[in-house]
């Protein structure tokens, strides 16, 4: 269970140590009204703007990291993804008439209805469909300017790019899976479809400039407001109708906060990997010593059962001296387990 400290050091990230939620919110329906909508690219402030939303008291903003413990929300996620940006024919209700659901408000609703306040992707990849859809909603566009993100967005492509938090999503596919999947998915859409740190280079300063465009277009003038972090609370409260709270305007290192993020979750998927493997090295030693008599009710394991039980940690113990060097590694494991998946 995340502590008061943990969310000190890795932000809403912390989320990811808590007890899974378990919800299916494929057929859930809206609890309360979606009021913000933050539109701004990811490492504009997010982890900011998701403190700022909570202390001016929007139930449940949805920051990526708030799927961290609820990872059955990543499958719908994923749907939406395939639907709007790789052609899937993904409806809503399983009739040739319905619309695409990201384009379907009661799928929406079903995701997102417990939800005031949107920052971050995936939600900022469907601006265009929420600020449709919720004409209620407000919409803050925060700009960091082109060149100061995409130092800041290059620092974490190093991570996100990383081959070896793929690896770990591809051998506990249950959870880490789901995580690095639409991680990686929305990463590389953010990134101008890049599959490699490369390609991100080259191509995201001008991802960036065609979305804040395409935001400025699509939102009427009078639900926007283009806000900088260092304006403070003052033009955000206005814009909301809000009180100015009685503390500083959050400023979180996200620099800081998503490393450390990194870090965790390849620890968590390590420790997750070789338990898994543990227990099955462990069920398949014991009947070895089936001349004892309370082994002699388990069954034998045959030696095929016993390779596969080392496999993960054999690939782990592989990454280091043998992927970095391989075409793997180039691509980023887990972008090419994300386009597989919106690929289904």
């Amino acid at each position: 269970m995340a502590t008061e400290a943990d969310y000190a050091r890795i932000g809403n990230y912390a989320r990811i140590l808590n007890p899974q939620q378990n919800i299916d919110r494929s057929g859930a329906s809206r609890t309360v009204p979606l009021q913000v909508l933050c539109l701004g690219y990811s490492r504009t402030g997010t982890l900011s703007m998701h403190r700022a939303l909570t202390l001016l008291n929007y139930p449940n903003p949805y920051h990526f990291s708030s799927m961290l413990d609820n990872v059955l929300e990543c499958d719908l996620w994923m749907q939406a993804l395939r639907a709007k940006f790789y052609g899937s024919p993904g409806q809503q209700g399983g009739h040739g008439d319905a619309v695409p659901i990201h384009e379907d408000k009661k799928f929406w609703d079903g995701l997102l209805g417990h939800v005031s306040a949107t920052t971050d992707s995936p939600a900022n990849l469907f601006g265009e469909e929420l600020v449709r859809l919720y004409p209620e909603a407000k919409v803050v566009l925060v700009d960091r300017g082109v060149e100061r993100w995409f130092a800041s967005w290059m620092a974490f492509c190093e991570n996100a790019y990383d081959p070896f938090i793929g690896l770990l999503g591809q051998l506990d596919p249950g959870f880490l899976g789901r995580i690095t999947g639409v991680g990686g998915c929305i990463t590389s859409i953010t990134a101008g479809f890049a599959k490699n740190q490369e390609e991100a280079r080259v191509r995201s300063k001008r991802a960036y400039q065609h979305h804040y465009r395409d935001v400025r277009e699509f939102v009427p003038k009078e639900r926007l407001l283009e806000f900088r972090l260092e304006e403070g609370w003052g033009p955000l409260c206005e814009f909301l109708g809000r009180e100015v709270p009685d503390v500083p305007f959050p400023h979180v290192n996200e620099k800081e906060s998503n490393r450390l993020a990194f870090e965790t979750i390849a620890k968590i998927g390590m420790k997750r990997i070789v338990r898994k493997a543990f227990v099955v090295l462990t069920v398949v030693a014991v009947p070895m010593r089936r001349h004892s008599m309370a082994c002699s009710s388990l069954p034998d394991c045959s030696a095929e059962e016993f390779r596969s039980s080392l496999e993960p940690l054999q690939r782990i113990a592989r990454y280091r001296s043998e992927w970095t060097t391989t075409t793997e590694f180039e691509l980023g494991t887990h972008h090419r387990i994300g386009k597989e998946m919106v690929e289904k």
